[in-house]
């Protein structure tokens, strides 16, 4: 049985075996595999196996070979995921990290990635936090060059990447788009955010001035894939109160992250799509 919003719920057993099946024959070479390799692999008795087989066969997700006899998965299984974004994926990894990261610093904090000129937050710990003063974030997308999480995204991203990211952003109109337009600014901002090992926003976001907040990006491998911040009140903390305070939780979080992502069964195992074109968070 298995709580659900208070109900108790039986698990459906033969959506169990079908799932357990595909997973099977996912993992054999090639996607192929007999019926008696599948039942082996699952448990199942060939004759559950082969009924499980015919409405799979039936629904358009596995075919059976004629020249070999086999069983293979068919394009149609890729349908199953493709309202599964990538950034959905890294969110769900990287929840009980910032949920341990809350419980450290009592501070929210976001999860963002990249989409389109600025940055949208994916998870976020400000409707648990008691000194949070934003509640509904997740979705909303917020400056690349203004705020911690895209100074600390946009220092660390590819090259081509980051100039994708200046044109659309010059494209604009207001502070950000002469900044961008600045290239003595934009290697700057590069430069110190990689020293530094952080990005950071205290109070340039002009829309949220009494905000401040440090970020650090989480990376796949050599890329930079998001950024995560802790997100403060700068009247009651200073940038290097925060970094003294905040920058070892937050770089264990991102570190806890990033192991989670290559350890598991990533769909990010080529980069990310480029960004595409979300209140606030820096």
């Amino acid at each position: 049985m298995r709580k659900n919003g208070g109900a108790d719920y039986a698990v459906v057993r033969g959506l169990t075996r079908g799932l357990d099946l595909l997973k099977a024959l996912n993992s054999q070479e090639g996607g192929r595999s007999t019926l008696g390799q599948l039942a082996q692999v699952t448990g199942l008795h060939r004759t559950t196996v082969r009924r499980l087989l015919e409405t799979l066969i039936s629904e358009g997700y596995v075919r059976r070979s004629e020249s070999d006899d086999r069983y293979c998965l068919t394009l149609h299984v890729r349908s199953l995921a493709e309202g599964f974004r990538d950034e959905d994926w890294i969110s769900s990894i990287a929840a009980p990290a910032l949920s341990e990261l809350l419980q450290t610093v009592v501070w929210p904090s976001d999860l963002t990635t990249p989409q389109g000129a600025g940055m949208m937050i994916r998870e976020s710990t400000h409707r648990f936090s008691p000194l949070s003063f934003h509640r509904a974030m997740v979705g909303q997308t917020i400056p690349m060059l203004l705020t911690a999480a895209g100074r600390a995204y946009f220092a660390h991203c590819p090259e081509t990447q980051r100039e994708q990211l200046l044109h659309m952003i010059r494209a604009g109109d207001g502070v950000e788009a002469r900044l961008a337009a600045d290239d003595r600014f934009v290697a700057r901002l590069v430069s110190n955010t990689r020293v530094l090992g952080f990005g950071s926003n205290d109070g340039e976001w002009t829309s949220q001035r009494k905000v401040g907040a440090i970020a650090v990006p989480i990376r796949l491998g050599e890329q930079a894939v998001a950024a995560v911040n802790i997100v403060y009140l700068n009247r009651l903390l200073t940038l290097k109160e925060a970094e003294r305070r905040f920058l070892p939780a937050l770089q264990r979080a991102a570190m806890r992250i990033e192991t989670q992502l290559s350890d598991g069964p990533s769909p990010l195992a080529g980069p990310l799509p480029d960004p595409l074109p979300g209140n606030p968070a820096p």
